[in-house]
């Protein structure tokens, strides 16, 4: 497994200096998160690739009903070039919980907020390709046939596209569905009664036969869980990450969202969890 910390929503140094001794540490990933309204996170992860050489940078999530494809598609593609092709997409259908009913123009309902995220996933993966097409879905519409290519942005370092993970939800048909599309499993599962639970070991290894069963892309395809893992000793560390390797976990990420700078620094200067 790989192992990526996530960062607070803090300014753009502020990431920059945490990314730096993450790395320093040996961490394989740093993550931030995005809202409805919050410091940036493209920004904030910019700032970081220009202090870094090796970490991997990403979200978890970016609210795709928020932003326009093309827009996050540019952004993105700049991230890309900045950090020499270490960026990871991290995208979802958003958290109204988290402020959304403070901007009431933003579409809300869960149905709509879905099928706008899986229309930007399609277009963002034919956007990063730099050729021109058409797209009429329900949400979005593109009609590139009609811009000279001589006018498009670069391509993305990283081909055919930044690694785009999506969170999935077991055993949601259409969710799982939106997964094969995509290049990472953030997974989430939701009971008979529509309540969400905690994922365990086995309920990933049910979504990655599923995955394994009916995804067709050539692309490497990672599956990212989140926890902690502070305090624990080396046996106890081993107990809690061994069954997540086993059922096909790829990242471990430690979650930290709500810890300041300071508490965030200080696992980060523990060091990554280790299995061996």
């Amino acid at each position: 497994m790989k192992y990526g910390v996530t960062l607070p929503y803090t300014d753009p140094l502020g990431a920059a200096r945490l990314a730096q001794r993450a790395e320093e540490a040996g961490w394989d990933g740093c993550f931030m998160g995005d809202a409805i309204w919050c410091l940036d996170p493209i920004v904030a992860l910019t700032a970081a690739a220009m202090q870094t050489s090796r970490i991997r940078l990403g979200t978890m999530v970016i609210p795709m009903p928020l932003r326009r494809p093309w827009k996050l598609a540019s952004e993105t593609t700049a991230l890309d070039h900045a950090s020499n092709g270490r960026l990871i997409v991290g995208l979802g259908a958003g958290a109204v919980w988290m402020g959304w009913q403070g901007f009431p123009d933003e579409v809300t309902d869960t149905k709509a907020r879905a099928e706008m995220l899986d229309e930007g996933i399609d277009i963002l993966s034919r956007l990063y390709q730099r050729e021109p097409f058409d797209y009429d879905g329900k949400h979005f519409h593109l009609k590139l046939s009609l811009v000279d290519p001589q006018h498009y942005p670069p391509k993305p370092v990283q081909q055919p596209r930044p690694p785009l993970w999506v969170v999935g939800v077991w055993p949601r048909k259409n969710s799982m569905r939106r997964v094969l599309k995509c290049d990472g499993l953030l997974p989430a599962k939701i009971n008979r009664e529509g309540k969400f639970e905690e994922v365990t070991p086995a309920d990933v290894g049910e979504m990655k036969a599923y995955i394994d069963a009916n995804r067709t892309l050539a692309t490497p395809f990672d599956i990212v869980v989140e926890g902690q893992t502070g305090g624990l000793d080396a046996a106890q560390t081993r107990a809690k990450l061994q069954p997540w390797q086993e059922a096909g976990v790829t990242w471990w990420i430690e979650g930290l969202w709500g810890l300041d700078e300071a508490g965030v620094l200080a696992r980060i200067e523990q060091g990554p969890p280790r299995l061996d």
